[in-house]
């Protein structure tokens, strides 16, 4: 029995057999042509590219019929990249001036592309790496006339081992036979992980030499709850497991049978369940779960699906899909929480961030990019005139900040105001309480919004100064600490001075496998 950890992207167990995927990294010689047969070269690259555009195309329309127009949109980046008209330009300098064949000059540039990425600073172009290499393989199915192996030939279930998966790979995984994925590279923000969180499939990237460790037919369990792949796990990690999935199950199917009961205490406290989400099209499955509302739609996972910047119209049609969709119950849309480990794009002079969970994450990122903050709050109250919306700003640590962003807000309703747009009248704001600063300030906070959110996860990490996802020090990381309680107890106070609205959101707790 070993066990390799590696990074949760996507919650869940899994025990199967193993299937490991080949890396198909295959050389492409190099073959010089006659310069009379130049112009047909050109052409079939320009072929190429245009079958992998609509293969692309009818992928995203896939993704976006099954998981909805956010989750789609990673593909727009793909489908940007093979109309690059400088992309397009080396292709054809390379083909001109060396004279190769289609297929080579594809190859060695975009080879020469991934390498100049993987060595980057940023986090971003680094998760970037598996889509150059997906358009790679995609336009050389078309050049070479070859198809890539698929796995959906699989006749049995199986847990996918790979190197990393593209997010085309991903997205077209049969959700009835791959259980789990489990790859050697990818981070929190690529695509990939993205992708496989929004299909439910439990997920651990980054585990650097899961493909070395593990062969096809390997009985191994995937722990998507704690990051952790078990390789021939003894009859003691085999039982536990399969018992601990049986409880996940039969606990699942109780709170499908309480789905239509009021959520209400043997002693007649009634309680509002809120879910949290990253996308719209899960708002459906939240509300047959039981849920009353959105308390949490983490705005983030628009911008971690594209690289580009979403602009106000884009996220003002997702976020008016939501409220739609809510139909008049209670939606909390939190801006951005960028930074730390949900990395957009780096500053701009290239600078990394040694600490980037004490750094410029969350409302410190919006208050330094005011164009990108104010274009967000523009679609947010924009949506506002379609139902019950409530803003809420995170990581707020000090009165100041909360102050700059409440301005920020009204400056961007009186442009509103100015240009005749509407937008919802009375919005409630509020912030979340994720720092001790804040939790021990909550009584002058009380005074200046209208409730409160408490983020657990962070609030545990902080106080308790231990990094929620290293395993050797698990065990300093306890809800359960008297530090905690008396910080929470103290938040719910000064809420109930004020009479204001104070919530606690809560991630699926690590020990659930057990």
């Amino acid at each position: 029995m070993r066990i390799i950890r590696g990074i949760p992207v996507s919650p869940g167990v899994a025990i199967s057999q193993a299937v490991v995927l080949d890396a198909e990294d295959v050389p492409v010689p190099r073959r010089v042509v006659p310069r009379s047969e130049i112009d047909g070269e050109k052409q079939r690259l320009a072929d190429a590219l245009a079958q992998s555009v609509a293969d692309i195309q009818a992928t995203r329309e896939h993704v976006a019929e099954s998981l909805g127009e956010d989750a789609a949109r990673i593909f727009d980046w793909h489908i940007g990249m093979l109309h690059d008209d400088t992309l397009i330009r080396q292709f054809n300098r390379q083909i001109e001036q060396e004279q190769v064949k289609a297929e080579f000059a594809v190859y060695a540039w975009m080879r020469e592309m991934a390498h100049a990425w993987q060595m980057q600073d940023s986090r971003m172009l680094r998760d970037r790496v598996s889509d150059i290499w997906d358009l790679e393989r995609r336009v050389l199915s078309h050049l070479l006339e070859t198809t890539r192996e698929e796995i959906d030939h699989l006749e049995h279930e199986a847990v996918l081992i790979a190197h990393d998966l593209t997010p085309s790979q991903t997205a077209a995984l049969d959700k009835t036979k791959i259980k789990a994925i489990a790859t050697d590279a990818g981070g929190r923000t690529s695509h990939t992980a993205i992708l496989a969180h929004a299909l439910s499939i439990p997920a651990i990237v980054g585990l650097e030499t899961i493909t070395s460790e593990v062969n096809s037919g390997d009985t191994v369990i995937i722990d998507g709850h704690r990051g952790q792949v078990i390789i021939d796990p003894d009859a003691a990690q085999l039982l536990e497991y399969r018992q601990a999935r049986k409880r996940i199950s039969k606990f699942e199917d109780a709170l499908d049978e309480l789905a239509e009961l009021p959520a209400e205490t043997t002693d007649g406290e009634t309680i509002e369940l809120l879910a949290n989400i990253e996308f719209p099209s899960e708002i459906e499955p939240a509300l047959a779960k039981g849920a009353q509302g959105i308390g949490l739609y983490r705005t983030e996972f628009l911008f971690l699906a594209t690289d580009g910047e979403p602009g106000e119209d884009e996220q003002y049609e997702a976020y008016k899909q939501a409220v739609e969709l809510l139909g008049g119950r209670e939606l909390t849309i939190r801006t951005l929480d960028l930074g730390a480990d949900k990395i957009w794009k780096e500053d701009p002079t290239g600078h990394v961030e040694r600490n980037p969970f004490l750094g410029l994450r969350s409302i410190r990122f919006c208050l330094q990019h005011l164009p990108l903050f104010r274009t967000q709050l523009r679609a947010i109250l924009r949506a506002s005139v379609h139902g019950p919306i409530k803003i809420m700003f995170p990581l707020i640590s000090n009165v100041m900040e909360l102050r700059q962003a409440k301005m920020i807000l009204s400056d961007v309703m009186e442009d509103l105001d100015d240009q005749g747009i509407e937008y919802g009248a009375d919005i409630p704001v509020g912030i979340m309480i994720e720092v001790p600063s804040a939790a021990l300030q909550a009584k002058v906070f009380n005074h200046e919004v209208d409730f409160f959110s408490i983020g657990t996860n962070d609030l545990i990490q902080y106080t308790m100064a231990v990094d929620r996802g290293n395993e050797r020090i698990a065990n300093l990381y306890s809800a359960a600490h008297p530090a905690i309680i008396t910080l929470i107890k103290d938040v719910v106070r000064a809420a109930n001075r004020t009479r204001i609205g104070v919530s606690q959101w809560a991630w699926m707790p690590s020990q659930l496998p057990r």
